[in-house]
């Protein structure tokens, strides 16, 4: 059995500057997944940097509320909301609220660092 605690997983800034702990990637700990899953952040009056992925990816919002901007659409973003981000599609989200936006990534297949382009 594989739990993973939140504050235990290393903070870091990822390449698209939001605040990143990765829960479970299956190269760098050896697991039987296609996917990876993380836990990112951004600050208020803050926003990721624009970039693309080339595999699809999806947010969970948890707490706080964005703006979601994928290619040529934005949309306001609550708790409790799914977004799908297709593969190639430019992407980055905005903080509109008074706390941390705090959302989980799951992406598919696995992140790679090349397999990321920031804009």
């Amino acid at each position: 059995m594989l739990i993973k605690d939140l504050q235990k997983c290393e903070e870091f800034i990822a390449g698209d500057s939001t605040i990143l702990r990765e829960l479970f990637h299956p190269v760098k700990e050896n697991l039987k997944l296609r996917y990876s899953f993380a836990h990112a952040t951004v600050r208020p009056g803050e926003a990721s940097q624009r970039h693309k992925l080339m595999n699809s990816e999806v947010y969970y919002i948890l707490e706080g509320e964005g703006i979601m901007f994928i290619d040529d659409e934005s949309e306001k973003v609550y708790p409790g909301q799914a977004i799908y981000i297709p593969p190639h599609a430019v992407q980055y989200i905005r903080n509109a609220g008074s706390g941390n936006l705090k959302f989980l990534c799951i992406v598919d297949p696995a992140w790679r660092p090349e397999d990321e382009e920031v804009l």
